[in-house]
């Protein structure tokens, strides 16, 4: 059952759904950007797309073998019918949706080589409403900047990159619609990937900094978060938040690949999830401590601010989520709850205590009528919470 955490509320609502058939925890989950599909990845490889409206599985598939399991999972306008897995066995894996249900091989597969916590992250463009104002009401299209001059090598099914990522961000201008950053192989590092070519394009840092006493990442441990994105002020160039295990987070540029722009620690323990919001102008991070942060991104300076501080009564958030009209954020927790706020404001809408295990994500779908949050407990519950108006 759904509850308040507090006496003397309107209790939130249940969910409208819950979604089961996975035999192991459910560690992400997506919505499709355009049709009622949800995609959910367990921890013992599954994959599974289901049907929103039905509530049934649409079909599955056993995306990632062994003990690796899928750790996350994506989709977005710029895949159109493809979705994106994550797994620890040290690959990405792209897969069609066709009539039938996902495709039964991947139709690429991307050996990053790296084995890691750090979910992966598309690449997020501002939102933009008929209004032509972002982030007051769910998005209807996308901004298009430049796209980025990079070979495509569609053929290629598997692909182990032998050629080294280039050396400076110059050339790196993307609509962000094929492009992916993850947790580099060296686990401090952060990487962009093009998806479509399958090649590593950048490290930040850059490697040629990698071994200097300046470097700006070694001492913060493992790269737990990330979340790329190009705000309008950066005429298209990819930015990148990263969070790491010290609880610090960086702000790169990717035409500035040796430094980062900016460097906030909101967490005294490892922040584990950031997430921006529609407009690309702020966003929030939870982590391994009993806080919750809202910020601001000033990109005229380059620099963050803190707008919001949430103190929670237990400690843990596994991942966060803003809806895409800017109206609410929530997140996941590891004491099973669901937590709402008002984004603008920062204060507590509902706690949702429907699982019975860890919470590991959660998100919204792009039309904002929807939330999906999904649990150790192999459970994904679908939410209907604070609607917007048609």
């Amino acid at each position: 059952m759904a509850s308040l955490e507090r006496p003397g509320r309107r209790p939130p609502p249940d969910p409208v759904a819950v979604l089961r058939g996975h035999r192991a925890a459910v560690n992400d989950a997506c919505f499709h950007p355009s049709l009622p599909l949800l995609f959910s990845g367990a921890a013992d490889g599954e994959l599974r797309a289901w049907d929103t409206a039905s509530h049934r599985t649409a079909s599955s598939v056993w995306a990632h073998a062994g003990t690796a399991g899928v750790y996350s999972v994506a989709a977005g306008a710029g895949l159109g019918n493809k979705i994106i897995s994550q797994g620890r066995d040290g690959t990405c894996k792209c897969w069609v949706i066709e009539e039938a249900g996902l495709s039964r091989r991947p139709i690429l597969t991307v050996k990053t080589s790296t084995y890691h916590f750090c979910k992966m992250s598309l690449v997020k463009s501002p939102s933009f409403t008929h209004s032509g104002r972002s982030g007051s009401n769910c998005p209807t299209s996308d901004v298009e900047p430049q796209r980025v001059a990079i070979e495509e090598n569609a053929e290629s099914h598997v692909v182990n990159p032998t050629e080294g990522p280039q050396e400076h961000g110059e050339g790196i201008t993307s609509s962000g619609r094929n492009m992916m950053a993850i947790a580099g192989q060296e686990s401090s590092q952060v990487e962009l990937w093009d998806i479509t070519s399958s090649r590593k394009i950048i490290n930040l840092p850059q490697s040629s900094n990698a071994n200097t006493k300046d470097h700006p990442t070694k001492q913060k441990g493992l790269c737990m978060a990330v979340q790329a994105f190009i705000p309008y002020e950066s005429a298209g160039y990819v930015n990148i938040l990263s969070s790491y295990e010290d609880g610090s987070t960086l702000w790169w540029d990717v035409r500035k690949p040796g430094l980062p722009l900016s460097s906030v620690k909101y967490h005294s323990e490892s922040a584990l999830s950031i997430a921006i919001d529609g407009s690309c102008n702020g966003g929030i991070s939870g982590g391994a401590d009993d806080k919750v942060a809202i910020f601001t991104l000033d990109h005229s300076k380059g620099a963050f601010t803190l707008r919001k501080e949430i103190e929670l009564e237990r400690p843990g958030i596994a991942s966060t989520a803003i809806r895409p009209d800017n109206k609410i954020a929530a997140t996941a927790g590891w004491d099973h709850r669901i937590r709402v706020y008002n984004y603008s404001k920062g204060n507590a809408l509902a706690v949702l205590k429907y699982h019975s295990d860890s919470c590991n994500a959660v998100t919204f779908s792009s039309d904002c009528k929807l939330m999906a949050s999904c649990s150790t407990d192999t459970t994904v519950a679908l939410w209907e919470l604070y609607p917007p108006k048609s």
